[in-house]
């Protein structure tokens, strides 16, 4: 069984940029918006996958089966892929919503939900020396009359039908915080403060609050597992 991690931050807060530090020789990025990476040296270290480069560590794939078909083809047929990162990950939701949004009834719902589950459970039946992360956005719910805040879906129905965070063991969230001198501080909250659906187990992280980058949370999650 593989780890799965989700990262939950708003743009702009340094969630992709987590991604510059980890090796690209054991690393596969699943970008789902399809965009540049933000981080010096990414096209010349992340080239996408194709029958022409066979040994690419990239695909722009959107949709929840073409991202099933890359997790299981990395697992079955690249052994040297040690971290998977799903970069964007709401948008396969989102673009399925908006392939479909002419439909009438519900089914879509139930559909989206089946497949964000799919993709979000996978890694339990992937080899156990995988560390997947699925990169999101947040969005601010009103729960008994307070702001909460959790993974971005598209929608009561879905929520109603699938907990996202439920799914994961590590869920970690995108903090910004500007320092006594003006400048600001990247990094993620790795305990709940009451208001979101932060969590990882205890003794994982040595502090509460850790930089935004993605190889320092691999090398903390192998340290606790050995």
């Amino acid at each position: 069984m593989a780890q799965s991690i989700l990262i939950i931050a708003d743009s702009g807060t340094g969630k992709s940029t987590a991604i510059g530090d980890l090796d690209p020789k054991e690393t596969f990025i699943i970008n789902v918006a399809g965009k540049g990476l933000p981080f010096k040296g990414w096209k010349k270290n992340y080239t996408a996958i194709s029958k022409d480069n066979p040994k690419g560590n990239l695909s722009n794939v959107s949709s929840a089966g073409g991202i099933m078909k890359a997790m299981q083809h990395i697992n079955d047929k690249m052994s040297h892929v040690k971290t998977i990162v799903i970069d964007d990950f709401q948008y396969m939701a989102s673009f399925e919503y908006f392939d479909r949004a002419k439909e009438k009834g519900y089914d879509k719902f139930t559909d989206i939900a089946v497949n964000l589950a799919a993709v979000a459970k996978l890694p339990k039946d992937m080899r156990d020396d995988l560390n997947v992360f699925y990169l999101t956005h947040p969005e601010e719910i009103n729960r008994n009359g307070s702001i909460f805040i959790k993974a971005k879906t598209v929608g009561k129905m879905i929520d109603n039908s699938l907990t996202l965070e439920g799914l994961f063991t590590i869920v970690l969230f995108g903090k910004v915080i500007k320092q006594d001198d003006g400048t600001f501080q990247y990094g993620f909250e790795t305990q709940t403060d009451g208001d979101n659906t932060c969590k990882s187990p205890a003794g994982m992280f040595r502090e509460r609050f850790i930089p935004n980058n993605l190889k320092y949370v691999n090398d903390s999650i192998k340290t606790y597992e050995e």
